[in-house]
């Protein structure tokens, strides 16, 4: 059965070798990277009232450690604005949610709470797309790499009467125009439902911080190496139909809901929901050392802890050693593909939206 929705593909959990505990180092730099914007951003904009409760939350938290980072990030700077007057004071409290879908390993999750940590830590499962807590009760919410993955695969990729039918590719890199603009309304779809649930939950005056990963200007989708990496997956689950460890039927079934919006697209789909003013949008400074350090091994292994589940809902998981590691070999050859220094590449958006008073 196709994996038309994401609701049940979750990131790798566990610990193990192809988790997304040991491979997510590369979404760790752009939390790190963004600790400065954030202070900036509750030292300057942050302007709610609350009485000694602050609540946050981490929607798409998935099972750790940089979700606690970012929570950490986030207390410090607002015990920094907010100190207390004197020894007599009550110190602010925190409350955090840590939210994801019902499949995700909130497990492994709890075991790797810090143990010195300055708040209450809830779970919240579920989809970010609808509501999840009640009105005007968060103060502060953060969403890092996750609002690319869409809800669902758009319909018409599987509709062989549509233009926009996607058969033999399973994303839409080297696609007609009709598959992008397929992607395109499902992600303005879903970030309108986004949008609107988080009006309903920050009170006025509070922030939401997201990191979004975005195709860059004047790139086109068969351009951007992130996409094209896709595009060789795609090539990796052919090669093993015509093999015939897999049936094509079942390739041209299966789509990646992922999509990287461009940042005007992005700019116009939160202006028009309405609610929010954007306060920043700013790319993430590269890492020379990151990019250094970011070599095929490391890159395959992010993207199975990514990716795997998925794959493993639609073909099973029979396939899943033998297709990374024909992956592999195919982007082993196209070192432009995993380079974070290529103008074309997806670049990582930091955007800083409050809550605009009724």
């Amino acid at each position: 059965m196709a994996c038309m929705s994401t609701e049940s593909c979750p990131m790798n959990g566990g610990n193990g070798q192809y988790s997304y505990t040991r491979n997510s180092s590369i979404q760790r730099w752009g939390v790190e990277a963004s600790k400065a914007l954030i202070g900036e951003a509750v030292w300057e904009k942050l302007d709610t009232n609350f009485s000694t409760l602050f609540n946050i939350a981490d929607l798409g938290c998935s099972v750790g450690p940089n979700t606690f980072i970012v929570v950490e990030n986030i207390i410090e700077s607002v015990k920094l604005k907010y100190p207390s007057p004197d020894p007599n004071s009550e110190d602010i409290e925190f409350q955090v949610f840590f939210n994801d879908l019902a499949s995700n390993d909130f497990n492994t999750l709890h075991r790797s709470l810090p143990r010195d940590r300055e708040y209450a830590a809830s779970i919240v499962p579920g989809s970010f797309h609808g509501r999840l807590f009640p009105k005007s009760s968060l103060h502060f919410i953060h969403s890092s790499y996750t609002l690319h993955w869409l809800s669902k695969v758009p319909k018409e990729l599987l509709d062989k009467n549509s233009p926009a039918w996607n058969k033999g590719r399973i994303s839409y890199g080297s696609a007609p125009n009709e598959v992008v603009q397929a992607y395109s309304a499902q992600f303005a779809k879903d970030m309108g439902s986004f949008l609107n649930a988080r009006a309903q939950e920050l009170v006025h005056g509070g922030l939401m911080v997201l990191i979004i990963p975005c195709l860059p200007v004047d790139t086109s989708p068969s351009e951007c190496p992130l996409i094209a990496v896709m595009d060789q997956l795609g090539d990796s689950l052919m090669d093993m139909a015509r093999m015939g460890l897999i049936s094509e039927a079942k390739v041209d079934s299966f789509n990646f809901p992922k999509y990287y919006p461009t940042q005007h697209e992005l700019k116009t789909l939160i202006e028009r929901n309405g609610y929010f003013s954007i306060d920043k949008t700013e790319p993430l400074a590269q890492s020379t050392t990151h990019a250094r350090d970011l070599n095929f091994q490391i890159f395959i292994s992010h993207t199975r802890a990514a990716w795997e589940g998925v794959i493993k809902m639609h073909f099973g998981s029979d396939i899943i050693d033998g297709l990374f590691d024909r992956f592999m070999k195919k982007v082993s050859k196209f070192s432009p593909l995993i380079s974070r220094h290529s103008s074309k590449q997806i670049a990582e958006i930091f955007v800083l939206l409050k809550r605009k008073a009724s």
